[in-house]
């Protein structure tokens, strides 16, 4: 194939993921809110201000995603008239971040929070379903990881392959540490997916974020751990596709670091100590 004809399915299929994704997504928020209250009942939240929301944006968020990542695959396919790329990865991804995200946000408690509180109820022999997640986030990104490199012409190693899973899971992490005012966790994703935005599963992630922007900017409903985890799962996916060792090492040790610095001080705090970046989150936000 000639790199003008590679360009051109690249940009089709990265279209095509992030208007299937953003329509999709948008479609499913809306569908969401005209379910019966029994089964909105369960994603009723209180937010910070003390005002209600619902968690089901994450769900509506990951379905977008799947059918921005199907529809990307699928135009990749058309564009090159063969196999094109495979799909498997980003849906595997996401509805198994998604799944570990909704196991959390349906019966988690919350009186242990942050990878210390998990870990130190584990010491304890206490099971959470934030230690569940932990480890179902880590096999999650060791299997997206290990799909792209097989797919790949040439493949990294086990070592870049294993290291792949830990920015995979690491990302998902991530962008739920973010989700604490309206539309943080979707602007952190944006601003992380456009620079590879030129494969599915960030554009997927990008599209499907901007679906339902709306409604969480408006602080009537937030992503939860069902749509954050899958966020930053999917964004870490397309790093993983795009690098090799280094790049995925370096990205590890800043997810790492990024993990450890939430353990100690409030991202809020930090946010609102500095004029640009409290802008840049404020952006866009209905202030009532």
């Amino acid at each position: 194939m000639t790199s003008s004809r590679r360009g051109r399915s690249t940009a089709l299929s990265s279209l095509a993921a992030v208007v299937g994704s953003a329509a999709t997504s948008y479609a499913l928020s809306r569908l969401c809110r005209r379910m019966a209250p029994t089964v909105r009942e369960p994603w009723e939240r209180i937010n910070h201000a003390g005002r209600p929301v619902t968690l089901l944006e994450g769900p509506s968020w990951v379905g977008g995603a799947l059918a921005g990542v199907a529809a990307g695959a699928a135009a990749s396919r058309v564009a090159r008239s063969s196999t094109g790329s495979s799909a498997a990865p980003g849906v595997v991804v996401a509805v198994a971040a998604g799944a570990l995200g909704a196991l959390d946000d349906l019966a988690g408690g919350t009186s242990d929070k942050g990878l210390k509180g998990h870990l130190g109820a584990l010491s304890r022999g206490e099971v959470t379903t934030g230690a569940v997640k932990i480890v179902g986030l880590g096999v999650t990104g060791l299997l997206g990881a290990s799909l792209v490199d097989v797919i790949r012409p040439t493949r990294p190693g086990v070592l870049a392959t294993l290291v792949g899973g830990a920015v995979v899971a690491g990302a998902a992490n991530a962008v739920n540490l973010f989700d604490l005012r309206p539309g943080r966790a979707l602007k952190v994703t944006v601003a992380a997916g456009l620079p590879l935005v030129g494969g599915v599963p960030a554009a997927a992630a990008v599209g499907s974020s901007l679906g339902v922007v709306r409604d969480d900017l408006r602080a009537t409903s937030m992503l939860g751990d069902t749509g954050a985890n899958a966020a930053g799962a999917l964004i870490g996916l397309a790093l993983v596709d795009r690098t090799g060792l280094v790049g995925r090492a370096a990205a590890l040790v800043g997810l790492i670091g990024l993990t450890l610095a939430s353990e100690r001080i409030s991202f809020t705090r930090v946010i609102e100590a500095h004029p640009v970046l409290r802008r840049l989150d404020e952006w866009g936000r209905e202030h009532r």
